[in-house]
């Protein structure tokens, strides 16, 4: 270690600055959406078996609810434009907008160039956890997803249900794409339900049980049409390990939920980022 300058302490005293102050951002209409999902009718539901993932898709004025049915699990979240797969949730932006971990009013953000909200989160039964002793929290956005890449170079294995490989299979099947082509569109994840920070001492990121117990659910509201693909992490409640079938592991319920149309009077999708990138660029 390099030798502790005079100042030293007075460097480290410097206050932060917030970089994305949220306040300037559009207003997320929270309240009328809530209103409008509290007569919503039920359009289909799809079951995420245990290490394994599913896509769905979400109409723009929708809303997808993601419930633990059986047991603690959790779920890593990619989400597209139904349209348009290269934009794609931007879990970094999320980060940088709303901090490490989402929960009701925040929103999720969509990959450059378009950067736009995706889906606003309008519902989470897991808010009461807060920032625990350790500095964890729920539904994080600093998480990568577990992956076989990974796997291998820490532990040598060859395990194929991570959940970059889950979602890789769920939206080739859903897409008709060939699996090299899908990976490519796997991005890093919304965690769902997964408990997580940073060490104070080390800076590493670390994972502990979830707080979830059957019945919880996190609820998105579709600012576009999405396509959605979860994965039931072979981590089941992320208390130990994962990248293994060690872990008990249990399914996840996706249910979609069509409002009224009344009930979203002078909401519009959300569009496409104002930056003038053609004049920007050139």
């Amino acid at each position: 270690m390099s030798q502790m300058p005079a100042d030293a302490e007075e460097r480290r005293a410097v206050p932060p600055v917030i970089c994305y102050p949220p306040e300037t951002l559009p207003d997320p209409q929270l309240a009328l959406k809530q209103a409008a999902r509290a007569g919503a009718e039920k359009l289909s539901e799809v079951r995420v078996p245990p290490r394994e993932a599913r896509c769905f898709e979400v109409k723009a004025g929708q809303f997808v609810r993601i419930t633990s049915v059986e047991g603690p699990q959790v779920g890593d979240l990619n989400l597209w434009n139904a349209q348009d797969l290269g934009e794609r949730f931007f879990s970094g932006k999320t980060r940088a907008l709303h901090g490490t971990h989402v929960s009701t009013g925040d929103r999720l953000w969509s990959s450059l160039p378009h950067l736009r909200a995706m889906a606003t989160v309008v519902a989470d039964t897991l808010d009461w956890y807060g920032i625990d002793e350790f500095g964890g929290a729920v539904h994080d956005v600093i998480g990568t997803r577990c992956d076989p890449y990974t796997g291998h170079l820490l532990s040598g294995v060859q395990y194929h249900h991570c959940c970059h490989s889950n979602l890789t299979r769920a939206l080739a099947e859903a897409r008709g794409l060939p699996l090299e082509h899908a990976e490519l569109h796997v991005h890093d994840v919304l965690n769902v339900f997964m408990c997580t920070g940073f060490t104070r001492d080390t800076g590493q990121y670390f994972m502990k049980a979830s707080p979830v117990r059957p019945g919880d659910h996190f609820e998105l509201f579709a600012e576009i049409d999405l396509l959605g693909a979860l994965s039931a992490c072979p981590g089941g409640d992320c208390s130990a390990e994962h990248t293994s079938d060690a872990a008990a592991c249990h399914p996840l319920l996706v249910e979609v939920f069509a409002p009224a149309p009344e009930a979203l009077a002078g909401w519009e999708p959300a569009p496409a980022n104002g930056y003038d990138r053609t004049h920007g660029l050139g």
